[in-house]
């Protein structure tokens, strides 16, 4: 039996950083970063691709500087969405199976409950738009993949909310962070694991010869604000006496009180519930989470 061949695109990303342990168990993982697959070379993409003629392609990469993607409008159009329709190309030909992750940043916020995979997609920002279009070419590609719309991503590892609040609380005495928008934060090492099960699941489907392709919401349970989340990162960070933190007043502040470039959905909650039926996964609560990670700093 052929082993299983699994190339991860994106691969210093916080997401690709996980895949590269969490996939080990399922065969030969080829971890590939911005160097040796630059998603702004679409040729040159496909090629390697094609070469390298992989069961599994997982697609980490992408832009993801929101704001700079309001000036930036074609370079974010490239990467997150012509390379998609390369990448789903390639996948077809190779008759492999495509992960992709895209963002709660395709909806508008508009809605007062968690958004379902039933919700029509309206992003209010470049970025947002970018990811819907790789979504688009992904789902017209005909190729097999399994799509994961994740939200408020970070980790230990990279650049995130929880490295920022970090760095800031170690640096200042104040700060202010929205409160009127809400999520729901997410690991990137429990993306990782969720990923790595439905891909085991996905690939026994496929031999059986009864596997869909489908998207998903993947995002842990429970809600919170920009703020709240702070909030929680300077508690735990306090409790475990990992850093000598400066801060002394953390305030909540409204988005019309933080300008920015891109406009942010109010409500970016996912509900996940689809994927827990479809797949048997479910993502831990997000405190319990923001715990095993601060858990893994290392000074």
């Amino acid at each position: 039996m052929t082993p299983t061949k699994i190339v991860i695109l994106g691969a210093n990303g916080q997401v690709g950083y996980e895949l590269q342990r969490s996939l080990l168990p399922l065969g030969e993982v080829i971890a590939l970063d911005r160097t040796q697959a630059d998603l702004t070379q679409l040729d040159n993409l496909k090629q390697t691709l094609i070469d390298l003629k992989p069961n599994v392609i997982v697609n980490a990469a992408a832009y993801t500087a929101v704001d700079k993607a309001e000036e930036e409008q074609d370079l974010a159009m490239l990467i997150n969405g012509e390379a998609l329709k390369v990448i789903a190309e390639a996948t077809k030909q190779l008759n492999a199976l495509l992960i992709h992750y895209s963002t709660d940043y395709v909806f508008d916020g508009t809605k007062t409950e968690p958004y379902t995979e039933d919700d029509t997609p309206n992003p209010i920002n470049v970025y947002g738009k970018t990811k819907l279009a790789g979504e688009n070419a992904v789902i017209g590609s005909g190729c097999d993949y399994l799509l994961f719309r994740t939200s408020w991503v970070y980790s230990l590892h990279g650049h995130n909310f929880l490295k920022t609040i970090l760095r800031f609380a170690q640096e200042r005495e104040e700060l202010s962070i929205v409160d009127d928008q809400i999520g729901r934060p997410t690991w990137a090492r429990s993306i990782a694991d969720v990923t790595v099960k439905c891909i085991s699941q996905a690939l026994d489907r496929i031999k059986e010869n009864h596997f869909t392709s489908d998207l998903y919401h993947l995002s842990s349970q429970g809600d919170t604000s920009w703020y709240g989340f702070a909030l929680e990162i300077i508690e735990q960070t306090r409790q475990k006496m990992l850093y000598n933190l400066r801060l002394k007043k953390l305030a909540p502040i409204s988005t019309d009180q933080y300008p920015t470039l891109a406009k942010r959905p109010a409500n970016s909650r996912l509900c996940a519930d689809k994927l827990e039926n479809d797949y048997n996964v479910l993502l831990p609560n997000w405190q319990h989470a923001l715990t095993a990670c601060i858990s893994e700093y290392r000074d």
